[in-house]
């Protein structure tokens, strides 16, 4: 039993859907993958101006500390007070920047600071007194070192080996949205290009591969088509539809010579059998002449099943609307007139586009075989959603499991099980199945077994979509 596999809800059938989704998908992870390189890459140069701008406060000289500090990368607001105090200013709340606070150290390590240890951690603005009041004074300088509503205020405080602690103030830019932004924007205007050109070129190939497809079902399914395919689309899919047109040419001339071919043989043969059944008249030993009758019958039936099971792929007649259950029931009534053990069990009534013709032949051959091989036919129609499921049952000897699906290649018989006596050309179920896959549906056998696990008949069922 084949295992079915998985696919993901959301994941689409076609082409053009698999293709767009892969580059979408595939431009997501890049984009997320450079997003987070560039923010990064900005949280480094952020770090690395505190680190500058406490560095300058701390230690540049006295008459400094009052000065606007500007360079040619930020214009930075003018720079806070250096305080002394006690005790840490830190918060216990408030979140420390523990890779500032390495780098920093590593600065004034090397300018020979006296830094017994150095604390670097992050303050709301609004909850800093300094700050406050800092921004009140200094809006205009605010607003031209930062887009941003709110900027970041970082306090840095060294304790010095006396244990005193000195602490300065420092802004950075507020938010990671002028990072994000832009590459977000980047990123829409990217899918819209790049969608956009692979929608149209897709289109251009999916188009003739769907209308190939419809015509190789077509072709599938009638084998009777008027015209070609005309080639559109990219070179390579024009070679693979003039190919196709090449062979579905070849097969249709091939199909035209065997109907040809069969008419003849059928004709050839029926002819002089005719022609014997009238002169065997004429022979007086009774028995004799029911043997030769019996054996022209034979041949007869043969030739008909073979000519049947050659054209079954190539029907003249169109489908139609058919009520199944009353079909089911016509066949049936013509074996109980005949005094046949067959018997008709639960259907129900259901409408779909078939041949009768060739339908009724199925159910015939099936009827036909569950009689001779198994007793008696015990027939059934039911619905399973939007499938009709015809079952036929009897009570004969089964057929081995490794033997049932040679039973559905012609001119089979399983001799060890069923009587050569009965007659038969190992053409009826090979010709049942053909009239169900030429309705787009199945036959299959299944061995019946009771509780000991003994074969006590066997099932053909024939399961046919009511579209």
């Amino acid at each position: 039993m084949a295992v079915p596999r998985f696919r993901p809800v959301l994941w689409p059938r076609s082409l053009q859907g698999q293709v767009l989704l892969a580059i979408a998908l595939a431009l997501l992870i890049a984009q997320t993958i450079s997003a987070v390189l560039i923010w990064r890459e900005q949280s480094h140069r952020r770090e690395s101006g505190m680190v500058s701008a406490a560095a300058f406060k701390l230690l540049g000289p006295p008459h400094r500390q009052h000065r606007v500090r500007r360079d040619r990368e930020d214009d930075t607001p003018p720079p806070f007070k250096l305080e002394t105090s006690d005790a840490s200013p830190r918060l216990p709340h408030e979140k420390r920047l523990s890779r500032v606070e390495h780098e920093l150290a590593e600065v004034l390590a090397s300018q020979s600071f006296d830094a017994a240890e150095v604390v670097v951690f992050e303050r709301h603005p609004m909850q800093d007194p300094d700050s406050v009041r800092f921004m009140r004074r200094h809006q205009r300088e605010l607003a031209v070192f930062s887009n941003e509503p709110m900027p970041r205020l970082v306090i840095a405080a060294i304790r010095q080996n006396s244990g005193k602690w000195i602490s300065t103030r420092v802004y950075a830019e507020g938010g990671d949205m002028r990072v994000l932004a832009p590459l977000v924007a980047q990123t829409i205007v990217l899918y819209l290009v790049l969608f956009g050109a692979m929608a149209v070129i897709l289109r251009r190939i999916a188009r003739p591969l769907k209308a190939l497809t419809r015509r190789v079902e077509d072709f599938a399914g009638n084998r009777l088509l008027e015209g070609q395919l005309q080639p559109e689309g990219p070179d390579d899919i024009k070679g693979l539809i003039t190919a196709h047109n090449a062979m579905e040419a070849r097969i249709a001339a091939m199909l035209d010579e065997k109907d040809v071919m069969l008419g003849a043989i059928g004709h050839d043969l029926k002819t002089p059998l005719a022609a014997l059944r009238v002169r065997i008249e004429a022979v007086e030993d009774d028995a004799e002449r029911a043997r030769m009758a019996a054996t022209i019958e034979d041949i007869n039936r043969s030739l008909d099943d073979i000519l049947s099971l050659a054209r079954v792929g190539r029907p003249s007649d169109p489908l139609e609307p058919t009520e199944l259950s009353a079909l089911v029931a016509d066949v049936i009534g013509e074996f109980e007139d005949m005094g046949e053990p067959v018997e008709l069990g639960e259907t129900e009534r259901m409408v779909m586009s078939l041949r009768a013709t060739w339908l009724r032949r199925a159910l015939r051959n099936l009827v036909s075989n569950a009689m001779r091989y198994g007793e008696r036919a015990r027939v059934s129609l039911l619905r399973d959603g939007r499938t009709a499921v015809l079952s036929i049952e009897d009570d004969g000897p089964g057929i081995p499991e490794n033997e049932i699906a040679r039973m559905m290649e012609p001119f089979t018989r399983l001799e060890a099980s069923r009587n050569s006596g009965t007659g038969g050309t190992g053409l009826g179920l090979t010709l049942a199945r053909a009239i169900a896959d030429q309705h787009g549906g199945t036959l299959t056998l299944v061995n019946r077994r009771n509780r000991t696990g003994a074969i006590v008949g066997l099932t053909a069922t024939v399961r046919l979509p009511l579209g």
